[in-house]
């Protein structure tokens, strides 16, 4: 894959997106982001109709160059295409890995969850997906999730049987204090919501990330 994930991967949910002027805030957000450095980003809308889907797109598309920012699309891999998203990452429920490959093509990301408490699902390496979620690793406001924390250990045990060079983004209630020690443990990446984009000003606090994990 010629894309280099960066450590630090953020997910803007639908539920941080304000009812009226969102056209607006997705531009003036995504246009800071980038500013601010972002090189990578999941969009997330579990409830949203395929109309607001489009029209949330459309507006971090255009405040986010493509040949600067890789967009995922989370769960809708039908969509990717016609959207002018880069990626899609789909989990239980959505298309199967397989299935995203072939809608989005090969020269587009695909993810997909790898494991967690357990270990690594079995077999999953050997789906055609370009990175794999571990977790949870500590316990999240922003997904409903009833799998258990795998916390730092957990995230090391993963590296651990995925072996080196493959790429794990480790997710849910990572905080700015444990982002290096998950990385350290083994996490390619550390996937970001809340702790982003609750802040008043989240390109300000990706900055701070940016800064903190410099050396990941």
């Amino acid at each position: 894959m010629p894309f280099r994930f960066p450590s630090i991967y953020p997910i803007l949910d639908s539920s941080f997106i304000p009812a009226s002027g969102r056209a607006a805030f997705l531009r003036d957000l995504g246009s800071a982001l980038a500013d601010a450095g972002v090189t990578l980003l999941e969009y997330r809308n579990k409830c949203g109709s395929d109309t607001e889907l489009s029209a949330d797109a459309e507006a971090l598309r255009a405040a986010m160059p493509e040949e600067q920012v890789r967009l995922i699309l989370d769960d809708r891999a039908d969509l990717v295409c016609a959207i002018g998203f880069d990626g899609v990452h789909v989990d239980a429920g959505d298309v199967s890995v397989r299935e995203a490959r072939r809608l989005v093509g090969p020269g587009r990301i695909v993810g997909t969850f790898g494991g967690g408490a357990e270990g690594l699902i079995p077999g999953i390496l050997d789906e055609p997906a370009d990175y794999f979620a571990i977790g949870p690793v500590f316990t999240t406001t922003t997904k409903d999730t009833d799998k258990t924390p795998i916390e730092v250990d957990g995230v090391r045990r993963l590296r651990e049987e995925a072996g080196a060079g493959v790429v794990l983004t480790a997710a849910a209630g990572i905080t700015l204090e444990t982002a290096p020690l998950v990385l350290e443990a083994g996490a390619s990446a550390v996937a970001v919501a809340a702790a982003i984009f609750s802040a008043a000003d989240p390109a300000a606090e990706y900055l701070r990330w940016r800064e903190r994990l410099v050396d990941f």
